[in-house]
């Protein structure tokens, strides 16, 4: 699959042949867009020189080569734009995340840049509403997630669910209603809701409860104000009787950073001598389009990141920060009777800077492109989605290392083999649900939305592209 480029004005297209770039030197002091010719490129053109400018510049960062590197950021900032098209928004937020681990080499610039920096809660809920709205993937995470607990909970009278990303009440909102509908009258239902922000818990829990209440639910709705990795287990107050369900979404891939910290200890040069690489094996000048040069990397497959090996229990970190084996162990110690695991399907996990940067151009193209075709691109809203939401996760997967690099989104296998090994059964998404699912995407209004049965499990889809899983387990004794 070419990599996708969205000419101004019409719908993506795959590239062309980069036969007068690969004519080009990769000298800093060659190709300026200063010229006349590259200010008037067009919107293909356009977008595959800064494809070739974030690869090269990506090399100069790895590699230490700072004066190469501020050069190529110069000219990348005078074509990328976070109100152009497709390439040129996308740009912008790779630019930035490149400049920013350029600045971590000097903590003390870094921090002082930093020192004023703050996220409200007020900002983090509107981004992840405008992300709930513009895009269908976390309703149709949240149909198919509320019928696996549906049907893995018929006959129960007592339910207890675990969230471990409480921060949407649509979700379970929805859920109350079909339990309200139940000929045999509603179960009981306690809901436990895990987020790292108190604030956000006290919103979810108000609507929930104010929802129960009309519907005459007895309801119960336990807040847990924790970090995924420092959770404490017994506040989840699972008790003997009832039936157990555990739901996540967008979560699990975080606690790889505490994997990835325990092997640092192991090996504390493993980070650094991963992350040079030569240009010349990444950007062979033969290669004639960087299409071509994305597609043969995705072909070739990537290292497999020493972070995504299943690690002992005794790699645990320091702060009582669990790592992904002893979480997923003591979740299959709650004996769920079904956990609902939503997460994106990517490979953002990579060892090195250009495994992971080649592979979110890919990703975030994709979730770029379904903005483009979808929205218009003066929208505030997708400038706040793409910047707040998409832009910080780029950041994190390119200018981040050890712990402090959270997104590590991997594809649909790499948890198929987690969870076998932490002692989980797949449990086949229901034909049901699915055409639930199914129905919802297609009423949604863009052909480009897609859903793909993977194995009893849902990968929805940007074209032909998977880009988010969604799958259910239960613990196998």
């Amino acid at each position: 699959m070419g990599f996708m480029l969205q000419e101004e004005g019409s719908s993506s297209v795959n590239s062309s042949p980069l036969q007068f770039f690969s004519m080009m030197s990769l000298s800093p002091s060659l190709g300026s867009p200063n010229n006349l010719l590259f200010r008037e490129m067009k919107s293909e053109e356009r977008g595959l020189y800064l494809i070739h400018l974030l690869l090269s510049c990506a090399n100069h960062v790895a590699a230490g080569n700072l004066e190469n590197a501020n050069t190529t950021l110069e000219q990348i900032s005078m074509l990328a734009s976070p109100d152009g098209d497709t390439m040129q928004r996308i740009a912008t937020y790779f630019m930035e995340s490149l400049a920013d681990r350029i600045l971590k080499t000097w903590p003390g610039i870094h921090r002082a840049l930093n020192s004023t920096r703050m996220t409200l809660i007020s900002d983090e809920i509107l981004v992840q509403k405008l992300f709930f709205e513009l895009f269908p993937f976390l309703k149709v995470a949240f149909v198919l997630t509320n019928q696996a607990i549906i049907e893995a909970m018929e006959g129960e009278k007592v339910i207890h669910i675990i969230d471990l990303n409480a921060a949407e009440a649509a979700q379970w909102i929805a859920l109350l209603r079909v339990l309200s509908a139940h000929p045999e009258g509603p179960p009981h239902l306690r809901i436990t809701g895990v987020h790292q922000k108190k604030e956000i818990l006290d919103e979810v829990a108000h609507r929930l409860t104010e929802e129960a209440e009309k519907l005459d639910i007895p309801f119960q709705f336990n807040p847990v104000a924790s970090k995924l990795e420092n959770l404490d287990f017994d506040k989840l107050r699972v008790k003997t009787g009832e039936a157990l369900a555990i739901s996540s979404i967008l979560q699990l891939h975080t606690l790889l950073a505490w994997d990835d910290e325990a092997m640092q200890r192991k090996s504390p040069l493993l980070l650094k001598s991963s992350n040079g690489i030569h240009l010349q094996r990444v950007l062979p000048m033969g290669q004639s389009t960087l299409g071509d040069l994305l597609e043969k990397d995705m072909v070739n497959g990537y290292t497999p990141s020493p972070d995504s090996t299943s690690s002992s229990p005794s790699s645990l970190t320091t702060s009582n920060s669990m790592n992904m084996e002893s979480f997923l162990n003591a979740l299959w110690g709650l004996s769920p009777k079904v956990m609902v695991v939503t997460e994106q399907d990517c490979n953002h996990n990579g060892p090195t800077l250009m495994d992971r940067l080649l592979e979110a151009l890919y990703s975030y193209a994709a979730l770029f492109d379904c903005l483009e075709s979808t929205v218009s691109r003066t929208s505030l809203e997708r400038l706040r989605v793409e910047k707040m939401l998409f832009g910080e996760e780029i950041k994190n997967i390119i200018a981040c290392e050890g712990s402090e690099r959270k997104e590590r989104h991997e594809k649909l296998e790499k948890w198929f083999q987690r969870f076998d090994l932490a002692g989980f059964g797949n449990v086949p998404l229901s034909y049901f649900g699915m055409v639930q699912a199914r129905r919802f995407l297609q009423s949604y209004g863009c052909e480009g939305y897609r859903m793909r049965d993977e194995n009893g499990c849902v990968l929805i889809c940007w074209e032909d592209r998977p880009m988010y899983s969604i799958s259910a387990w239960r613990s196998r004794k």
